[in-house]
């Protein structure tokens, strides 16, 4: 049985599969076909390290990379792991605005990018958006990770769980993006707990389609060498090309976030509406999981139902990778209304405004305490008012625990926006959209949709028109947001000109709640 208090580094924890099931598969490369056992990976990443080590990285050097979800980037984040090397994982659509804060933020000294990928020049975007920071030194990884004699290396950094080896962004409330300190040690604590309440075993066949660089990257990884399964890593999802990847390998466990559970069900009913006996969409699948965005009560049933699976959803943030989880023992009402149980090592506390407990049952702020729970933010003005008085991280969210320990989220402290599981900063899409000659006011609000958990609108009143000058579209407003580096994922995707915003409260505040009913119809 494996007990994580043993291993305190992520190199331990690929050492210690690499020696238990060296010669079972790992990765299978849906876009390729090539496998990869834990061994091979191992060394992979040895060879990578030492390569690696060769252009200067070693223990504590600070490396952004922002690449896709590969076989070769997981190898390449356990080989600066092995180094010792501070990472900061960037997600793929982030452009300069974002990118460049995180250069100047992180402190920046390499940046690993995949070249020309889909059509754009990251390395030419991150030389840009370095600004100031032009001595970061930015490597396209196009031609594969360098490669060195892994007897060249030093011993592996000894464990020390109070080091920062991990930073990551989230844009939480604010409109700069927060960065977010985890140490190995953290990030090993949610991959054990998500293992743990999943219950994978080396039978079983999973999937890596969401981005890598997301926190819930090296949370699946970690619960991969946790429990020994392989995974089908696919750079991109399409649920219907998906579908015939995890057909050929027989994956058992899918899902990333509540789009991909709607998108698998919506594939399910297009290949039975075309070929009524086709048989079940994935007929190896027992599970579903993710989390990431609320899971409404009808597409847990209606998905369920349609892909003759479980579905277990769970509950973390980049502050805390795992903060509660379902499990496949759970009973349909507990799955379909709850995020699960705190998982192994959480302890979750609701608190009321005035800091003291609130009773089972009542409503009050989330809070979470335990060895997944991060170190600080980079900015110690952001960490002061983040943890409780007894050190419990106050999550800015509403929900209460009921009787039989599972959770249930019922709103958000924060004003942010959860799109296909990443956090939208309802205040940074809202500072651009002020820029816009034609808006006077607005609000960005995040509405219910079937697909993406939540979609972007904003809500403007209009300036006084210029002569000539067209009515504000759309189309108008998310390229005026474009050319001002706004990424795609955070543009808006609904428009709503009215009169006047909503206010009210002592301090006149715009009411995004009836903003929400409103336009949610």
């Amino acid at each position: 049985m494996f007990e994580p208090a043993r291993l305190r580094t992520l190199w331990e924890l690929v050492e210690y599969r690499a020696r238990a099931s060296g010669d079972a598969p790992m990765f299978f490369d849906g876009d390729g076909g090539r496998t990869m056992t834990f061994g091979a990976v191992r060394d992979a990443a040895a060879r990578a390290a030492a390569g690696f080590r060769r252009w200067g990285i070693g223990a504590g050097t600070r490396v952004m990379w922002q690449l896709p979800t590969r076989i070769d980037t997981v190898v390449a984040s356990l080989a600066l792991a092995r180094l010792g090397a501070v990472q900061t994982p960037v997600i793929h659509l982030h452009r300069a605005r974002e990118v460049g804060f995180i250069l100047r933020e992180s402190a920046a000294e390499f940046a690993l990018v995949p070249g020309t990928w889909r059509g754009f020049d990251y390395p030419a975007m991150v030389r840009g958006a370095a600004g100031d920071h032009s001595d970061v030194r930015v490597v396209s990884v196009a031609d594969g990770l360098p490669e060195g004699d892994p007897d060249t290396l030093p011993a592996a950094p000894a464990a020390a769980d109070d080091a920062t080896r991990w930073i990551y962004y989230t844009s939480g409330t604010t409109s700069a993006p927060k960065g977010v300190e985890h140490t190995d040690a953290s990030l090993i604590a949610g991959g054990v707990g998500l293992a743990t309440a999943l219950g994978m075993t080396a039978d079983d066949v999973g999937s890596l389609a969401f981005p890598y660089a997301h926190i819930a990257g090296p949370d699946y990884v970690i619960a991969m060498l946790v429990s020994g399964f392989p995974a089908v890593v696919l750079e991109s999802f399409d649920a219907d090309r998906a579908a015939a990847v995890y057909r050929r390998h027989g994956v058992t466990m899918a899902g990333g976030s509540t789009a991909f559970y709607q998108a698998f069900h919506d594939a399910s009913r297009r290949r039975r509406a075309a070929t009524p006996d086709a048989g079940p969409l994935i007929p190896s699948l027992r599970l579903l999981s993710g989390g990431g965005a609320p899971l409404p009560p009808e597409l847990y049933r209606a998905a369920g139902r349609e892909l003759g699976c479980a579905l277990v959803h769970g509950y973390g943030m980049t502050e805390s990778p795992m903060i509660a989880m379902g499990t496949p023992y759970d009973a349909d009402e507990q799955l379909a209304h709850t995020v699960g149980r705190p998982v192994a090592g959480a302890r979750v506390r609701i608190v009321r405004a005035d800091g003291s407990p609130a009773a089972t049952g009542e409503t009050g702020e989330v809070t979470v305490s335990g060895p997944m729970v991060f170190r600080r933010y980079t900015d110690p003005a952001l960490t002061a008012g983040a943890f409780t008085a007894d050190g419990a991280f106050r999550t800015g969210d509403l929900g209460h625990l009921r009787a039989d320990g599972h959770l249930v989220l019922t709103g958000r402290l924060k004003d942010i926006i959860i799109r296909k599981g990443e956090n939208i900063s309802a205040q940074e899409v809202e500072d651009l959209v002020h820029t816009h000659p034609a808006v006077a006011q607005a609000a960005v609000i995040g509405l219910p949709d079937r697909e993406r958990g939540e979609r972007v609108c904003a809500v403007v009143t209009l300036a006084e028109p210029r002569d000539g000058a067209p009515p504000l579209t759309l189309a108008d407003l998310t390229a005026h947001l474009r050319a001002a580096g706004l990424m795609t994922q955070k543009l808006p995707e609904q428009l709503e000109i009215t009169d006047a915003l909503p206010r009210g409260g002592p301090l006149d505040k715009v009411l995004k709640a009836a903003l929400r009913e409103r336009y949610g119809r």
